[in-house]
């Protein structure tokens, strides 16, 4: 049970991580900043502060007693990340959201785990290196199956019609994003003498990973902040945030903003009991299974609808994703 924990964990992330984008259905009548504003509000303030709180009372003690460092490093990478997440909404209106899914998340998990391994000291004399290169490896061979088969249904549905050159710049960005995307992992590990800090005050291994988050988060939530403020004032769109009948968009933007930090924090604590190893083999885990979640709720839609051969292409693409995390899970036990 103890070697099983730490899979349920992630397991139980990617279906928060997964599932939080429901939310962005439901941004009516909101405009699109003000809808974020208070999404990322709850999801990277709110949230984070009060959970952390309560399982870590001497939370500003122990950040305050942590390597000046680390929190200036952890920081600067959920800023960085923040950048990464407004570039995909630009890349989505050019190639569409399952190429764009299928980029971000290949890079993503890729750079994002080879990044905290190539930090640590063994490099590739560790014994679980091939675990790791042959895991990433399926990873992105089951992502470019499910975003091949998202290009193939949105041209049996008429939804692509960009032209050479938006499909290039589209890709472009989209790369970018997926390279910037991957810094939330990068800064969580980096962040891992925070953690370290928690654990000598007495905060147990699987809840010390709560403090680095919200120094993480601490910088990502000024950049889209910042991104959000300056649409509000460029659209002139304050008065959304009054708009009628607007309690649903509320009420989802609240809820995608707990199922976006429920993902963070139940993945930190996963990787956390998977020690030095967790934010290296636990991310590819967790976006490859998000992955999965999210084209369930996209068939569940009728997404899939009428596009029987893309759908068997995404299944396949699913199914090997579900042999990388198992690679990925075996190098934990070497």
């Amino acid at each position: 049970m103890e070697l099983l924990l730490p899979f349920i964990l992630l397991i139980f992330a990617s279906f928060f991580q997964g599932s939080f984008g429901l939310g962005m259905k439901y941004m009516s009548p909101l405009s699109w900043e003000a809808w974020w504003l208070v999404h990322v509000t709850i999801a990277m303030i709110i949230f984070p502060f009060i959970w952390t709180i309560v399982v870590i009372p001497d939370l500003f003690q122990i950040i305050s007693s942590s390597p000046i460092e680390s929190i200036q490093m952890a920081m600067l990478y959920g800023f960085l990340w923040g950048i990464g997440g407004i570039m995909f909404g630009v890349s989505v209106p050019y190639i569409g959201l399952s190429l764009t899914m299928g980029i971000v998340m290949g890079l993503a998990g890729s750079v994002g785990s080879l990044v905290p391994f190539f930090q640590g000291s063994n490099l590739t004399t560790d014994s679980v290196f091939k675990y790791v290169i042959g895991g990433l490896i399926i990873s992105l061979i089951g992502v470019a199956l499910t975003a091949k088969a998202g290009i193939n249904r949105d041209k049996l549905q008429n939804l692509n019609n960009s032209n050479n050159s938006n499909i290039i710049k589209g890709i472009l960005i989209a790369i970018v994003c997926g390279i910037l995307s991957a810094l939330l992992n990068v800064g969580f590990s980096n962040a891992a003498p925070i953690a370290k800090t928690a654990e000598e005050f007495g905060i147990i291994t699987r809840n010390s990973s709560l403090a680095a988050w919200v120094v993480v988060l601490w910088g990502a939530f000024i950049m889209n902040a910042l991104y959000c403020i300056y649409l509000l004032f460029k659209n002139n769109s304050w008065n959304s945030f009054k708009a009628i009948k607007s309690f649903k968009a509320y009420r989802w933007s609240f809820i995608a903003g707990l199922c976006w930090f429920a993902a963070l924090g139940v993945y930190g604590q996963g990787a956390a009991l998977l020690g030095d190893i967790g934010p290296v083999i636990g991310w590819p885990i967790l976006l490859s299974l998000s992955l999965i979640i999210s084209n369930f709720w996209a068939y569940r839609a009728g997404e899939w609808k009428n596009a029987k051969k893309p759908f068997n292409l995404l299944l396949l693409g699913l199914i090997i994703l579900i042999g990388s995390s198992i690679v990925l899970g075996l190098g934990s036990t070497v």
